[in-house]
């Protein structure tokens, strides 16, 4: 079948009056599907039968036709030559109802062949680099605390008709975003879902608003708009409003009850808890499993947390041999519900020999990850409901196996060397500084390139942050860990914190400035970069990370607007405001980061860690190569979708050049233990990927390599590399006096 995407696709940037009428999929011939407008035509039919009643006076007021006896029976004759316009509109309006119906359907198949085809919106020829800064987004940080008292915590469970239960399990099957959970997290939230019942014209979701529910529709109809404009109608059996189950955000459609609707609905708290919850529970289990394995009891845990995030579930049937005698494999397995029989088959014999039963726990294969290949047994499912095992490979085990302390190693403690930093600005006051330009605008306030009065011969950076604001989106935590991580920061690719202020309306931050401006400014000017200048860059990345890393220090927020380039053409990392350092072998859970840029587990709510950040840098190569990410939609919730199709769903323009493709997509893993820089031989694996051949990774580090692009910074004060800002025309901010940033 050939697919016409020219007709298919709703999303037209230039459309006409006649782009808006609900139109169906129709065969045009030669097995191409078209689409033909049908809606409108009957809703005309319908308002035109209903012009002729009016007109016929037919629909007069009930006393003004029963004034006298004429009339009564002049109501008769009228009545007699209603029926005919009744039966009408009744068949009209039926008519209409099937149509919608038939537009709903229509508009499933339609997501359904869209999604079986790679999206090609990415190469430069039909798409043009992106113009826009890219926004950070978070949810509120997880305090530990409440992740330990997560396994405790219970939510109401609503009774529910099975018919119920299945329309709302369908409904979250049948969502792009939903379908990704596993089936035990939709049975919980299933379970939780509470019902809400709107009347006919009541507003459900309302655009603009903060949104914290996500629902899906068991009676009923609602219609979606935005601004003010109908986009489409909704049956039972629909999941919406999901976005907001992620983190805080603004809703981005108006959603009304068309007709009476009875919904059911689950809360953003409910609905994460129960996501983290699955994961630190079979993360914990898992774990069990392993530290009873002889080879697995010995290491250490943070490697054993990788083994189980590997770990494969597989399901067999009673009866299903899992393992057969004399066949070559390289398969360990845990079993972790049902049972199997053991069997042997003695030489020049036909007959198996039951040797014993292994149940919950117990494990076979173990000699197959130590190279040994050739089965000596046979293992065969022995549950009547089938046997669920926990499968791992030789290959996966091996590259994640080895002395993961290697990437600690490169970077000595410089402590001698911040301290002498933070000596030498440690009687600067605030009133020593002076503002001499704005070098960019953040979520929560200015950056100002600033002076010490006493001193011309250098600029700073001075970040100031609005507390009111950063109270009002519960981001204390991420201001503190900023903080406190920058103050320990001594590394060449990251910039530096020399010291913080406060008062009753902000807080500042004095950094290192970076004059030659944003690597995002100068991609958006040059529209894509060649694969040396990427390498460079990524390769200064790469050097931060593997600083950050081995500090266990986690960065979040990776994107060409936060690096910036030095006088010399170096770039840092900075804004670490979503960074955060990790207790040994542990994930965190907040949503928080780049809609482009964050990773599916980080979606999906499975907990992250520095894995994260070897997916973003793989999309940043991408961007710098391209123009664009790989990963873009018209709203946050299409962007997640397709992070979550995967890199494979992706066409990589002929820009990218095969070795570079090779490196996106084994950073771009959908398993945060199979990326490169995560495995056996940590963040060296990527700088001797083959992309990285003969580049002077010690001259990088020295700083004796030559840049790609040597800025032009004429003087301490020059901000020609940075775009022009307006002064700040808002109102002062009121004063926050809580004293929560008492350690800032």
């Amino acid at each position: 079948m050939r697919v016409c995407f020219d007709t298919l696709c709703f999303g037209s940037s230039q459309r006409t009056a006649a782009d808006d009428e609900p139109r169906a999929l129709v065969n045009t011939g030669g097995g191409a599907l078209t689409v033909a407008p049908t809606v409108n035509g009957d809703r005309r039919a319908l308002n035109e039968t209903y012009r002729e009643i009016e007109l016929n006076g037919i629909m007069g007021t009930p006393s003004a036709m029963n004034a006298d006896s004429e009339n009564c029976v002049a109501n008769a004759t009228m009545t007699n030559d209603m029926q005919p316009l009744i039966e009408r509109i009744r068949e009209l309006e039926a008519l209409l109802k099937q149509r919608d119906q038939e537009m709903l359907e229509l508009r499933s198949q339609l997501d359904k062949l869209q999604s079986v085809f790679p999206y090609q919106q990415y190469a430069r020829g039909s798409r043009g680099p992106r113009k826009q800064r890219a926004q950070g987004i978070s949810a509120e940080p997880q305090t530990s605390s409440s992740l330990q008292d997560l396994t405790h915590q219970t939510f109401p469970v609503y009774d529910k008709s099975e018919a119920s239960r299945e329309l709302i399990k369908s409904a979250i099957l049948d969502n792009d975003f939903m379908k990704n959970l596993e089936m035990t997290q939709i049975r919980e939230i299933v379970d939780c879902m509470y019902p809400v019942e709107y009347a006919a014209g009541s507003l459900i979701i309302k655009e603009g608003d903060v949104g914290s529910i996500v629902y899906v529709m068991e009676e009923g109809r609602v219609e979606v708009s935005r601004e003010n404009k109908y986009l489409s109608t909704m049956a039972p059996g629909k999941v919406f409003g999901e976005l907001a189950i992620l983190y805080n955000c603004k809703r981005t459609a108006t959603i009304k009850a068309a007709t009476d609707c009875r919904l059911w609905a689950i809360e953003r708290q409910c609905f994460q808890t129960i996501m983290m919850r699955t994961g630190l529970i079979r993360q914990a289990e898992y774990t069990d499993f392993l530290k009873s394995v002889p080879i697995f009891k010995d290491l250490p845990e943070d490697t054993l947390i990788k083994i189980s995030d590997v770990l494969e579930e597989t399901h067999y049937q009673n009866g299903d041999y899992i393992i057969r005698q004399g066949a070559r494999g390289d398969t360990f397995f845990i079993i972790s519900k049902g049972q199997v029989k053991v069997t042997q088959k003695p030489p020049n014999s036909n007959d198996e020999k039951f040797i014993r039963t292994l149940t919950k726990g117990d494990f076979f294969g173990e000699k197959a990850l130590q190279g040994d290949d050739l089965r000596t047994a046979n293992i065969i499912c022995d549950s009547p409901e089938g046997t669920t095992c926990l499968v791992i490979d030789r290959e996966t085990f091996n590259q994640l196996i080895s002395a993961l302390d290697e990437i600690r190693t490169k970077y000595k403690d410089e402590g001698d060397s911040r301290q002498r930093l933070n000596e030498e600005f440690a009687n600067l006051r605030l009133s020593d500084l002076r503002i001499i330009a704005t070098l960019g605008i953040g979520g929560f306030g200015r950056v100002e390139l600033v002076q010490i009065q006493s001193d011309s011969s250098r600029s700073f950076a001075l970040k100031q942050m609005k507390k009111a604001q950063i109270v009002e989106t519960r981001q204390q935590q991420h201001i503190m860990s900023e903080k406190e991580i920058m103050s320990e920061m001594n590394c060449e690719f990251i910039v530096k914190l020399y010291k913080t202020f406060k008062d009753r309306k902000y807080l500042y931050m004095l950094m290192e400035t970076c004059l030659g401006g944003e690597l995002w400014t100068i991609l958006r000017d040059r529209g894509q970069f060649d694969d040396a200048t990427t390498r460079f860059y990524t390769a200064c990345v790469v050097e931060a990370f593997h600083y950050l890393h081995s500090r266990n220090i986690i960065y979040r927020d990776l994107k060409p607007e936060n690096l910036l380039l030095d006088s010399k053409g170096y770039v840092k990392l900075v804004d670490f405001g979503f960074s955060k350092k990790l207790q040994a072998s542990r994930k965190t859970w907040t949503f928080c980061g780049t809609p482009e840029y964050v990773a599916p587990e980080v979606i999906m709510n499975r907990g992250h860690d520095i894995s994260a950040d070897y997916w973003s840098l793989g999309v940043l190569m991408f961007e710098l190569l391209t123009g664009s990410p790989p990963f873009t939609g018209t709203d946050p919730m299409k962007t997640y979708n397709k992070i979550l199709k995967g890199i494979d769903a992706v066409e990589f323009p002929r820009c990218i050049t095969r070795n570079a493709t090779n490196l996106i997509k084994k950073l771009c893993r959908d398993n945060p233990a199979e990326r490169l820089g995560y495995q056996r031989g940590g963040i060296t694996e990527i700088q001797k990927h083959k992309w990285f051949d003969g580049f002077n990774w010690e001259g990088l580090a020295q700083r004796s390599l030559e840049p790609p692009i040597t800025p032009v910074v004429r003087s301490p004060i020059d901000t020609h590399n940075f775009d022009q800002y307006p002064p700040d025309a808002d109102e002062p901010p009121p004063d926050d006096l809580s004293g929560w940033d008492s350690n800032f």
